[in-house]
């Protein structure tokens, strides 16, 4: 029997930091972060619930199928501000540290938004600040644009204004249509919004007046390139490439 002088200590983990995804669709990029942390590209890292605001949206029957929590909070006939305290309380139950907003449809007044400054992400499919809005896509193609992508930021009281974290950019072809265009984007975003998260995650970045800057980016890069990036049976991007550009970093409280 070991007496108390023989137990040896236990070095305590620290608690992974827990994501709430915000959603009212079919998840496609929830489920994306969903993969990356099953095949241990996020350590450190669990998703804590899925919410939606939509009943009945295809993804969440993918988050349930997945093992992931999910809670159904309607939006619809609901005040704002009753909402956004029941969002509020909800996260705050399943202590959650990092917001993602995975194509919620429900914009977030400002008094959200500041209670949880620098701790909720977003995607916008665009090389913000261009294109803002709905449409992005077709906006895009309409401005005779030869170029666009998509951007992973903080979000802020002003809508597509915050801290851009990382951007993918595509090029646009002559024979595009919105409906290819988004097809090309979407496996972009995934790895943007993932790449994104294990940026956050990670607390190595500093933010210098309106722009994230990575500590050490060369390493971050060395440690999970481009190719590594998980998808719906491995996705990779198609015709993307990367430009950089993250508030205070996230700290489990």
């Amino acid at each position: 029997m070991l007496t108390t002088e023989q137990t040896p200590e236990i070095e305590e983990k620290p608690r992974p930091i827990r994501l709430g995804i915000l959603i009212s669709g079919r998840g496609s990029n929830c489920m994306a972060i969903a993969r990356a942390i099953a095949q241990g590209h996020l350590p450190g890292c669990e998703i804590g619930v899925v919410v939606s605001n939509i009943p009945g949206a295809p993804g969440v029957e993918s988050a349930k199928a997945f093992g992931i929590p999910v809670v159904t909070l309607e939006g619809r006939g609901r005040e704002q501000r009753d909402h956004e305290e029941a969002i509020t309380a909800l996260l705050r139950k399943f202590r959650i540290d990092l917001i993602c907003l995975a194509g919620y449809r429900r914009v977030l007044s400002a008094g959200f938004i500041h209670q949880w400054q620098g701790r909720v992400l977003n995607l916008h499919a665009s090389l913000m600040p261009a294109f803002p809005g709905r449409g992005a896509t077709q906006q895009a193609l309409d401005y005779g644009a030869q170029f666009t992508g998509c951007t992973v930021y903080f979000a802020d009281e002003k809508a597509e204004d915050g801290i851009i974290v990382l951007q993918r950019v595509v090029e646009i072809h002559d024979n595009d249509t919105e409906s290819s265009l988004a097809e090309i984007l979407l496996p972009e975003q995934h790895f943007a919004y993932t790449e994104a998260i294990r940026r956050v995650i990670s607390g190595e970045y500093e933010v210098r007046g309106k722009r994230y800057v990575l500590r050490d980016l060369s390493q971050v890069e060395a440690d999970w390139s481009a190719n590594d990036v998980p998808a719906e049976e491995d996705f990779e991007p198609s015709r993307g490439a990367e430009t950089s550009q993250r508030p205070e970093g996230i700290g489990v409280k």
